[in-house]
């Protein structure tokens, strides 16, 4: 079938074979899709656009593919995802989250907040697990808070997250209080009066 001269193709980047092939694939068709096609020529366009959305350097893939051996959409899809799959990125494991460790130059607080943001870029993990990889990573060298709420987890350990997170707020709160009372004791000591 050849294409409509209505059809207009869309501004799509070029595929320079660095990045996920589902995520182009799945750009191109709804570029595509956004053009007014009957379900026949949506097919065909697909088909016979798709190598214009390649770089220079992709197509030698889409040359190197050997004639007649694409009948569908589908099949040339699965042949470049194939093809591409060293671009995937690779998920995140859930083992990932024991790479986290406090610095020595990281404050509590600090790792704290960086321990939750890795958290949640990773699948969902046990509370055992995040429990268990945050008090490894706690640095005892780090600072005082980080050593007492260490010994503490080790001494009365906890299996649910929430646990966690009460016990290290506290230790926030107990940081806080003592930053307020050194910055009220040294104002008091040097007011102007």
């Amino acid at each position: 079938m050849k294409i409509p001269k209505r059809f207009h193709m869309p501004d799509i980047p070029k595929y320079i074979g660095t990045t996920e092939p589902n995520e182009h694939v799945t750009a191109y068709t709804c570029a595509i899709n956004g053009n007014d096609l009957a379900d026949d020529e949506r097919e065909s366009v697909l088909l016979k656009k798709f190598r214009q959305t390649l770089s220079k350097g992709e197509m030698i893939w889409y040359h190197n593919l050997p004639e007649y051996s694409i009948d569908s959409f589908s099949m040339l899809v699965d042949a470049f995802v194939k093809a591409h799959v060293g671009a995937i990125k690779v998920e995140t494991q859930k083992s990932d989250l024991f790479n986290v460790k406090q610095r020595d130059d990281e404050t509590f607080r600090e790792f704290v907040s960086r321990f939750q943001i890795e958290r949640m870029d990773l699948p969902p993990v046990t509370d055992d697990w995040a429990v268990q990889d945050f008090t490894q990573g706690l640095n005892s060298r780090s600072s005082i808070t980080s050593m007492e709420l260490k010994q503490n987890l080790i001494e009365y350990p906890v299996i649910v997250w929430a646990d966690v997170h009460n016990r290290y707020q506290s230790k926030i709160r107990v940081e806080d209080d003592k930053i307020l009372r050194a910055a009220s004791v040294s104002w008091y000591q040097n007011r102007p009066w």
